[in-house]
């Protein structure tokens, strides 16, 4: 029952605290808490140095404190090393990171590239580049309606010629998880290697690197509750160190001379530049705040909260919940569409009722014309939201058809 999840976790947000709105718009980008904001305003107040530059007592404090961030993501990832963790701005830099430094370094023509149809646009785009320029094709797994993909449509896809593979943890859209041991596992066996689009999975279950066995994995920090701008790309540390830097320039050199340059080692190579050492300390700190409530409790409240949307929504007949019939396979992201109004005119109706959802393609367009669809209205629900944040949404959604002239 919903009542057994009544933990208010809005005092620990400034935002949602202070603000009337019901913001369930958490795939597309998290709210921040306390905790989080306080670390990164700390790591400038008492650590603002350029970290892994100056030798000076600051400047080693700067760089400890990144390397620390890393340490921590690395635990939360369950990665064998440190070195295994590169910090980013986004999953999207990540995954070009990965299409840039592997992709068009060992795929060539005549092999396959497999891209799950319900991919994110970042997790297709890099592939299509990388298929243009190497001769490689791209290929699509194609799920069923309900957004699984069956064995039979696994083992159709994977083929000898397939050499990677790039697969969403958990889709924006539909919210199912996706088998991706079993897809890496046939990959492996046909020689190949995958990337995994962890961006909606990462703060919202469990994910261990190690026990999935993926090559490749990647988020974004501000899904998690972190300041925008810092992301991570795992690699398997024997892909990573055979990959030529993404970016080349300060700091991701061991040495350079007029005529080239020795890289440095592990991570560092494809960290150029001045990093994000205070959006790192606020992941750092995101995850230390994740842990301290724990994922057993974080998914028991979204199920919740979630099978309570739906429940709400199935009272309203001329509404039409995209995916699966089941509350605990949609991780808190309901698609939906209301027979004769756009979801334009939804958001916009929702909007004026401080409830803040997301309409469109949700970057996904492949996907939703798979589905039959061309926009969607998309409310993805946190651990931090509440009961009377869902009766908000859906109260408001009984009413929409007669404010746009209907007679309902």
């Amino acid at each position: 029952m919903i009542d057994d999840y009544t933990i208010n976790y809005k005092e620990d947000f400034p935002l949602l605290k202070e603000s009337p709105v019901a913001y369930l718009d958490n795939a597309a980008t998290m709210q921040r808490p306390q905790v989080v904001l306080e670390a990164e305003k700390t790591f400038y107040e008492k650590y603002n140095a350029n970290p892994l530059r100056g030798l000076y007592e600051l400047g080693m404090e700067a760089t400890d404190r990144y390397e620390e961030a890393r340490e921590t993501v690395r635990a939360f990832l369950h990665a064998a090393k440190s070195c295994e963790i590169i910090f980013t701005r986004n999953t999207t830099e990540s995954i070009n990171l990965a299409a840039y430094s592997y992709g068009l370094n060992n795929l060539k023509a005549g092999d396959e590239i497999l891209v799950g149809i319900d991919s994110h646009h970042s997790n297709l785009l890099p592939w299509q580049m990388v298929a243009r320029q190497t001769g490689a094709s791209l290929k699509f797994l194609e799920c069923e309606n309900d957004g699984s993909f069956t064995e039979e449509s696994i083992d159709k896809a994977i083929t000898k010629k397939t050499k990677l593979a790039a697969i969403t943890h958990i889709s924006n859209v539909i919210g199912k998880v996706n088998p991706v041991d079993q897809i890496i596992k046939k990959v492996h066996e046909a020689g190949g290697i995958v990337i995994v689009d962890a961006a909606q999975s990462v703060p919202h279950i469990s994910v261990d690197v190690q026990v999935m066995d993926a090559d490749f994995l990647a988020f974004s920090g501000h899904k998690l509750m972190t300041p925008m701008g810092i992301g991570v790309l795992y690699g398997k540390e024997r892909l990573l160190d055979a990959m030529p830097p993404f970016l080349t320039g300060g700091e991701m050199i061991d040495s350079v001379t007029r005529e080239g340059a020795v890289f440095a080692q592990l991570p560092h190579k494809f960290e150029a530049g001045t990093v994000n050492g205070g959006g790192a300390w606020g992941l750092k700190a995101a995850i230390d705040y994740i842990n301290s409530i724990g994922f057993p409790a974080i998914e028991a409240k979204e199920n919740a909260l979630t099978a309570f949307a739906m429940e709400e929504m199935k009272k309203i007949p001329y509404l039409h919940i995209i995916g699966s019939e089941k509350p605990e396979e949609h991780n808190g992201i309901l698609n939906f569409t209301i027979d004769g109004v756009h979801p334009h005119d939804i958001a916009s109706i929702m909007d004026g009722a401080k409830v803040a959802v997301r309409s469109g393609h949700h970057c996904a367009q492949p996907l939703l014309e798979h589905l039959g669809v061309l926009v969607t209205t998309r409310a993805s629900i946190s651990f931090y939201n509440t009961k009377e944040d869902i009766l908000r949404l859906t109260e408001q959604l009984k009413k929409v058809r007669r404010l746009m002239g209907y007679d309902e």
